[in-house]
């Protein structure tokens, strides 16, 4: 998979912008406030209809505009799509296909794939819980489109039993109808947070191996050894609010999870903390309120590992992402957002290695020397509103 050609309108600093674009190595050097990171943002939101730097869209329109405009051209198996979507904040988004009639933006969900490594990957490591369930979440969404709407539906019924459990408690009642109606929400929270929770149990079982061979090869450089530096495996552990399921769950060689095993168990777990959350007014069991804990030997990495380790750690993460994405089918787009100029001489030369096999790598740089040897191909200067080729 590879996107052979990209066009904005109006996306954050570009009034206008073509990028042709080709398989293999491409960097796009610049300096700082050039816009090459906003180049590759463009292409992280047609894969996954979210930016890597704001949580909204409305940042994402150039200043003075109404909307925004990306286009696409992505070829896979040599079958091109032509995906645009755009983007308008206080109205629906809109997408097409092939120039086709309007369709949903979740439509085009699968149509392109990329796994995306930049500066605020640390945070997946040092940062709040929140930060790795959505990691999940987006990966979850990338192997299967389908669980967008399971996403989507589960946070709906959160925000509805949530805000019912509020206003009951701040009433100081709890009488038989808000009850009934308690029990509907409950039913829903239960049946769309079994299949979120499943599918991410599934996901880390899957993900575990890829993650510590990963590691390793960044840390230790060898991949024939997957204990690092002084035997510390890096491994993922699920921490789930839901209790009483399967050990084995969650973990490389374990069951698959079962939804409706999850569903069962987590509407009797509501049941016995119903009390609880009147009093807190807050949901307190769920997909919502876990934590993906990243261990590195003994210890969780976060307040544990050192500054090389945790970075270490991030790069493993979407290394990993990229293999097992990789392993279910399309290989996808590899973006190096102005990484390399925060690693050390060794992990820039270890990174390099380990993706300049990938069918398409897009790196972004403020100067041609961070661009590793291995990475060397297609060169695109970007400054003063403009993207030329060098050479």
């Amino acid at each position: 998979m590879y996107v052979r050609h990209l066009q904005l309108t109006d996306f954050r600093s570009w009034q206008h912008v073509d990028l042709p674009l080709e398989a293999g190595p491409t960097a796009l050097v610049g300096a700082n406030g050039q816009g090459k990171t906003n180049l590759v943002e463009a292409l992280g939101y047609v894969a996954t209809l979210g930016s890597h730097r704001v949580a909204g869209d409305a940042p994402l329109i150039r200043h003075g505009a109404q909307r925004a405009v990306v286009r696409a051209a992505v070829v896979n198996e040599d079958r091109e799509l032509l995906v645009e979507l755009e983007i308008a904040p206080g109205r629906a988004n809109r997408a097409r296909v092939n120039r086709g009639s309007a369709t949903r933006p979740r439509d085009v969900l699968g149509i392109l794939r990329t796994v995306l490594f930049a500066p605020e990957d640390l945070a997946l490591v040092r940062g709040d819980p929140g930060q790795r369930r959505d990691f999940l979440d987006e990966l979850l969404v990338a192997r299967a489109p389908r669980y967008a709407g399971v996403r989507s539906d589960y946070e709906k019924v959160l925000k509805q039993r949530s805000a019912l459990l509020k206003s009951a408690g701040a009433a100081k009642r709890s009488d038989s109808a808000d009850l009934r109606t308690l029990e509907v929400w409950d039913g829903h929270l239960a049946k769309y947070g079994a299949e979120l929770l499943a599918g991410r149990l599934d996901l880390v079982a899957d993900l575990v191996p890829h993650v510590t061979r990963r590691y390793a090869e960044v840390a230790a450089g060898d991949t024939s050894e997957v204990d690092g530096p002084a035997g510390r495996v890096a491994e993922l552990e699920y921490r789930g609010s839901v209790t009483g399921l399967p050990e084995d769950y969650g973990r490389p060689g374990g069951q698959r999870a079962d939804p409706v095993t999850i569903e069962s168990t987590l509407l009797s777990r509501l049941a016995e903390i119903r009390q609880q959350e009147l009093e807190r007014g807050v949901s307190l069991v769920g997909p919502h309120r876990d934590d993906l804990e990243l261990v590195l030997g003994q210890a969780p990495a976060k307040g544990y590992a050192s500054h090389g380790e945790s970075w270490s750690f991030a790069l493993a993460l979407r290394l990993a992402s990229y293999h097992l994405l990789s392993e279910d089918g399309a290989e996808p787009v590899l973006i190096l957002d102005d990484v390399f100029a925060e690693l050390d001489a060794r992990r820039r030369a270890r990174l390099a290695r380990s993706v300049a096999g990938a069918e398409q790598v897009l790196v972004t740089a403020a100067v041609a020397e961070d661009v590793p040897a291995e990475l060397s191909g297609a060169r695109f200067d970007v400054r003063e509103g403009e993207v030329r080729r060098a050479g």
